[in-house]
């Protein structure tokens, strides 16, 4: 091996990658913001009806190009403003590495999706954070003043893991201040009541991302897209993106998910509502600090006894998401919104803890 790439190599080994949430088995899992809300039963039906459309001996030729004219119809969208990717973290990853160099300054919160942050790092880009206040929200003032020395920002909002979102308008007046590229990450979009996508038409600058894993409980499949200027859409499938992005069965469940997406959407008001009631009853115990969001998730602060909470929860057969210090918080723990019986027990377990 020569000095130059073990060099490499060893840099590389010191950045610690995304950290996936732990496997354990047997237990009730709440702590990878997937739509559990959605059947098991109807996910396995739309796989058989995908399989009876595909040949999967066969390269998806045109299938791509399907699957964007369903999304283009279902966003109302012109379909050459989209480009698909193998999960929305690929495409993230291909921006990353195609659109950006080791002098590019991006702008984004801390915290921010670990995913974009840890890529910064494996391509030597310079983040400029700027902090969630102990409410855990971000002021759109700082991020325009400090937009004056990056070449790109880039926004999940809803944020994870806070649920927080800024407002449209609060994004317009960034935008018209910012004349680079502007990522949007709306992986969670669905569950909150505003979205982007309309600005996207009327600002080229904007790159909107968003996913099928997450509302469309399809997370397995690992389908991405992004709607942004036709310009950059073209360049991005005809050249960044891999000829072949997304598998065939993925392509067809895709497609079938848009088609039934009127069954789907009215799942994500049966979230909603448990996202409320989930908020509300955590807030009626001094031990934690809660706060509002606008995902299929709630974060709360344990206030340093995040490990008891958690480890007291798995031995109730119940896995959460353990994230520590976020913000000037020092325990913070984040739960997954499942199915009303799901929610109940989560409720009973932390009953049981502190009562």
């Amino acid at each position: 091996m020569n000095k130059k790439f073990e060099k490499r190599l060893n840099e590389l080994e010191k950045l610690s990658g995304y950290q996936k949430p732990a496997k354990v088995d047997d237990v009730l899992k709440l702590d990878s913001n997937e739509n559990l809300a959605i059947k098991k039963e109807f996910q396995t039906e739309l796989i058989r009806e995908a399989q009876k459309r595909t040949d999967i001996r066969t390269y998806p030729l045109g299938g791509v190009e399907n699957f964007i004219n369903s999304l283009a119809k279902y966003l109302k969208v012109p379909k050459n403003m989209i480009s698909v990717g193998n999960g929305s973290d690929q495409i993230l990853d291909l921006i990353l590495a195609n659109l950006c160099t080791n002098s590019t300054k991006v702008l984004t919160s801390d915290p921010t999706f670990g995913f974009f942050e840890e890529r910064c790092k494996l391509y030597s880009i310079k983040q400029v954070k700027i902090s969630f206040s102990k409410n855990m929200d971000l002021c759109i003032e700082d991020f325009i003043k400090k937009a004056k020395s990056v070449d790109m920002i880039y926004l999940d909002s809803p944020n994870n893991p806070t649920g927080f979102q800024f407002s449209n308008k609060d994004l317009e007046k960034l935008i018209k201040s910012f004349s680079g590229p502007i990522i949007i990450d709306e992986a969670y979009g669905e569950f909150s009541n505003s979205s982007v996508l309309s600005l996207v038409k009327k600002y080229p600058n904007i790159i909107l991302v968003k996913t099928l894993s997450k509302a469309f409980g399809l997370a397995g499949l690992r389908i991405g897209y992004m709607i942004a200027d036709k310009k950059l859409t073209e360049v991005f499938s005809n050249v960044i993106q891999y000829p072949y992005p997304l598998n065939t069965l993925a392509i067809e469940c895709g497609i079938l998910a848009i088609e039934k997406s009127k069954q789907i959407i009215s799942i994500f008001e049966v979230i909603k509502k448990q996202r409320s009631r989930i908020i509300q009853n955590l807030k009626k115990y001094d031990a934690f600090d809660v706060f509002d969001s606008n995902a299929n998730f709630v974060l709360f602060d344990a206030k340093g006894a995040d490990t008891r909470v958690y480890n007291a929860l798995i031995e109730q057969g119940i896995s959460i998401r353990k994230l520590g210090k976020l913000a000037s918080h020092k325990g913070c723990l984040r739960v997954t919104i499942g199915t009303p019986d799901m929610n109940s027990k989560f409720l009973l377990a932390i009953r049981d803890l502190l009562e």
